[in-house]
């Protein structure tokens, strides 16, 4: 065999182990993305009939088709309510100029946090469009929605009501909870919209 033929040869199976290299790299890659990427589903929001801050029905249709954050409060906490508002307040400014992310606090203090109440504290949090919803209802509807629905403790509200974020998906389905009252959680949970979102049609 000639030098040059050898040298040929030499070349291409550097080439053949650059290329499968390459292709292993490649599904490697792909394999931890797609890992990074999907998160399992944690159960299906139930049938619901609120009613927001503007005084329109809202139930789990309004949930569909959109990404959505849910968390528990009322209007008169003074323990974790005013971290998990702020945590929610941040991002509901993230996501000014996204109409498929959608942010809802359901109020565990309905006797209290009347239409009017979750209003003014809507404007308070700089509320001035519809992606952020503020609910109340019956209070045996919000426990069995928290207890039932979102599976979060709801024995003794409002007190102990869950500090817990809830990721919905465009289905109805929630895929992940997140401490409401840690930054780092909601850096996780930032990168979840934004997956959730790129998912949606």
């Amino acid at each position: 065999m000639t030098r040059r033929a050898i040298l040929f040869r030499r070349i291409g199976i550097i080439l053949t182990v650059a290329l499968i290299l390459e292709v292993g790299a490649y599904i490697v890659i792909k394999r931890a993305d797609d890992s990074r990427s999907t998160l399992p589903v944690l159960g299906k929001v139930p049938s619901f009939a609120l009613q927001s801050q503007d005084g329109k029905p809202f139930d789990r249709n309004n949930l569909l088709n959109k990404i959505n954050v849910v968390d528990f409060i009322f209007t008169r906490c003074q323990g974790p309510c005013p971290i998990m508002s702020d945590h929610m307040t941040d991002l509901y400014k993230l996501y000014a100029n996204s109409d498929k992310v959608q942010f809802v606090s359901i109020s565990v203090d309905p006797d209290y946090d009347s239409i009017g109440v979750l209003q003014d504290y809507a404007v308070s949090h700089g509320v001035t469009d519809g992606r952020w919803k503020f609910l109340t209802g019956p209070l045996d509807s919000i426990k069995a929605l928290s207890e039932n629905g979102f599976m979060l403790a709801a024995d003794d509200l409002p007190a102990s009501h869950s500090t817990k974020f809830v990721l919905v998906d465009g289905s109805g389905d929630i895929r992940a909870y997140y401490d409401g009252t840690e930054q780092a959680s909601m850096n996780i949970l930032k990168t979840n919209i934004n997956e959730l979102v790129k998912q949606l049609k």
